[in-house]
């Protein structure tokens, strides 16, 4: 059969990329074949325009194991125990099917930790949607926030943190980003590099079916009026199938039975069995009549293709094979060997006792092109001034606007729809700085946080994806624990059009100088390109998934504030900056202007000096001053507690507002008790730390002196509000 050009532009392979296969294999593919390079060639999976500047992010330090290019990052934490996590994105197949893209999202990152021997003891995720009036938003919140909750809590694994935003760059085009991390010993790692000859390639899991066929490739494309015709490129999830792989490939994991193991995500049998053969440089053959199907007279093409989910793709030691299928039949799984591998360093399939395809494996991995798109910068320097008479905004009333908005009231409405406390180990739930769980029987425990930046990223991305990394360090110090290494996904419009590459480039620059001063490396992440409909592209939205290490629980601190009569410190310097602060964005409309500027050195030193405090037990909690900026974070300060605050402002030469709703970055809040106040204060001094003693804990009150007092009811009424009005629910 002649491949058409319609058939090829249908397969998202442009007409040089056809040529190249040609010359590649020397010859025109089949129609199966070309099916297999569209997989492996879009940009889900080839990483083709992003691979250049993903080389240049930190990817090691001292803690870490395992960098890029397994299934997820792994990290050293102590007493031969090692933390495996990853990020990735479920973007399209949400905003196509909410519920179901959702929860594959879920499933398919679970899969990529325990396919490491890893078990799972936490979920975080990221989930950005529209302008709260557009008439898709309701439904796609609801729904993905279903299916997060549907499959988390079915497969028993704690939800353990997340974010949730609204702008209406996502009107089209939603973003779910689904964060894994699981638990393993550094001696019992398991990778997907395949190795040996003659050995066998075993199927294991559910059955294949028709459904996520060109589900990566619809990954790599734009939306557009046809959106929902896509709804068979998405996966259907069954936590219930899940937790039994999980169980039996743990059970498996215990002796010396696997040689390498891969999950089939994106593009299913053809990229998982093409990654372990090329990999490990040997060839590999599958029969595809031994593929365990659910659905009668599924094609060769339909079996490559296919994104059914909780499906893994083992080799084994020769021998194996029995006790593996035994312990898989017991958790009444399928296993099937379906190949072996070869010499060849070809894939090679067979159907109907026919050779279907024969393709070398370098021209679907290292021969994938890799492109420099060109690029421009995101150049503002233009002065921007700032609104008229901003500072005759009363205060208290501005408060209320910022806590009562979407994007800055409290989030439990989400939360407390996942169960947080399943396993019994989650010490510190949603709603803290990050969230905490404890290695299990032990007193230590990991501190784990997603954060994103959108609009700062947008306003100047080198700054943005600095700030998303501090942001998180930030938070991981919060909490006493100290920052290892980061995981990130990364969200952005089409990389063919200047302005789209040029944020993506200046992005990843910001995270590679922030990553790079913290000793904060990338170990695992995930790229999503075209996130863009009808020529309309996301905000540039960086996520990052920060891992630290408690090494002692009962050093752990929360931000609410724990008793009266307690110093309140601000603890870094403020400036006063507002452009692209909350209050400028909520109270006056104003989206204008440069994002707060970073000092890194500031940043580390401020961190690191906290985090002795906390060690030392010298403050009784402490949150970090981010979005809303002082008030604000105080505000999320009282309300756990009910214990207000009373303060009185500094000698500034900025005006009030700046003050109170500046987001100048590097800063935290700190409650110290009266006994802890002078040596806190040497300690800050001695390592030539800024701070401020603004007041004190009190009963009952929000004061800000000569200015405002506010009942902490009357405030977190309003705090609690948004979801449940949204929802039309009393509260």
């Amino acid at each position: 059969m002649k491949i058409s050009t319609e058939i090829i532009n249908k397969h998202g392979i442009s007409s040089e990329e056809y040529k190249k296969i040609i010359h590649l294999i020397g010859r025109e593919p089949n129609l199966l074949e070309l099916g297999i390079f569209s997989a492996m060639w879009n940009e889900h999976c080839s990483y083709k325009s992003s691979k250049k500047y993903l080389k240049t992010l930190p990817t090691k330090n001292v803690k870490v194991i395992q960098g890029p290019g397994e299934n997820a990052g792994v990290i050293d934490i102590e007493d031969n125990d090692a933390l495996v996590f990853k990020i990735e994105s479920h973007n399209h197949p949400s905003f196509i099917e909410p519920y179901q893209g959702a929860a594959t999202g879920v499933g398919g990152i679970l899969r990529d930790v325990f396919t490491m021997g890893a078990r799972p003891i936490a979920t975080l995720n990221s989930i950005h949607f529209g302008d709260t009036s557009h008439p898709k938003t309701k439904n796609l919140l609801s729904g993905v926030v279903s299916g997060i909750g549907g499959y988390g809590n079915c497969i028993g694994v704690p939800t353990i943190g997340g974010e949730v935003k609204f702008n209406s760059s996502y009107n089209e085009n939603i973003l779910v980003n689904a964060m894994a991390v699981g638990l393993a010993k550094k001696n019992k790692i398991f990778y997907s590099k395949a190795e040996g000859i003659n050995k066998s390639v075993i199927y294991v899991g559910s059955k294949t079916g028709r459904d996520g066929i060109h589900g990566a490739s619809m990954a790599s494309a734009e939306f557009d009026d046809n959106a929902e015709e896509k709804k068979p490129t998405v996966q259907v999830g069954d936590p219930f199938t899940e937790k039994l792989l999980l169980e039996a490939c743990l059970e498996l994991m215990k002796d010396d039975s696997i040689i390498s193991i891969q999950d089939m995500g994106a593009a299913g049998l053809t990229s998982s069995s093409i990654e372990m053969a090329s990999k490990g440089n040997i060839g590999i053959e599958i029969n595809l009549n031994k593929v365990p199907c659910r659905e009668k007279n599924m094609t060769p093409y339909e079996m490559m293709l296919s994104e059914s989910q909780e499906r893994m793709l083992l080799i084994l030691n020769s021998g194996k094979e029995k006790n593996a299928e035994k312990i898989f039949s017991k958790w009444g799984l399928d296993f099937s060997v379906i190949g072996k591998t070869t010499n060849t360093k070809n894939l090679v399939l067979i159907f109907d006792k026919k050779e279907v395809a024969n393709l070398p494996l370098n021209s679907l991995s290292k021969d994938a092109p890799v492109y420099d798109r060109k690029w421009k910068k995101s150049i503002n320097s233009k002065k921007i001034d700032p609104p008229k008479d901003f500072y005759n905004k009363d205060l208290y009333e501005s408060l209320k606007i910022v806590l009562s908005s979407a994007n800055n009231s409290e989030k439990n409405w989400i939360w407390e729809q996942y169960d947080q406390t399943v396993m019994g180990d989650s010490i510190q739930l949603p709603g803290g700085d990050s969230g905490v769980i404890r290695i299990h029987g032990k007193n230590k425990g990991v501190a784990l946080t997603v954060d994103s930046s959108t609009h700062y990223c947008l306003a100047n991305p080198i700054v943005g994806g600095k700030q998303v990394v501090c942001e998180s360090w930030r938070n991981l110090i919060a909490v006493g624990s100290t920052p290892i290494a980061i995981t990130n996904c990364l969200n952005f419009g089409n990389p063919e059009k200047e302005k789209i590459m040029g944020q993506f480039v200046e992005t990843i620059d910001g995270i590679t100088q922030a990553c790079t001063y913290l000793d904060y490396p990338v170990v695992s992440g995930n790229v999503s390109f075209y996130n863009e409909t009808k020529n309309k592209s996301i905000s540039p939205t960086p996520t990052i998934g920060g891992v630290g290490l408690i090494k002692n629980l009962n050093n752990m601190v929360t931000k609410n504030f724990k008793e009266i009569g307690n110093h309140i410190l601000i603890i870094g310097k403020t400036s006063g900056h507002l452009y692209q602060s909350e209050f400028f964005r909520e109270v006056l409309d104003f989206k204008e202007g440069p994002p707060p500027e970073i000092n890194l050195f500031n940043e580390k030193n401020n961190g690191l000096t906290v985090l002795n405090l906390i060690s030392k037990q010298l403050v009784n909690s402490v949150h970090d001053i981010s979005s809303g900026g002082i008030l604000v974070a105080l505000s999320e300060m009282c309300f756990p507690s009910k214990i207000g605050a009373k303060i009185t402002l500094p000698k500034i030469n900025i005006k009030l507002h700046e003050y109170l709703f500046g987001e100048d970055q590097s800063r935290y809040i700190a409650e110290v008790k009266e006994e802890n106040i002078e040596k806190v204060s040497r300690i800050l001094n001695d390592n030539s730390i800024y701070f401020e003693n603004i007041g004190k804990t009190q009963e009952k009150y929000m004061e800000v002196k000569n200015e405002f007092k506010a009942s902490l009811d009357e405030i977190e009424k309003l705090y609690k509000y948004w979801f449940h009005n949204y929802f039309g629910e009393s509260i």
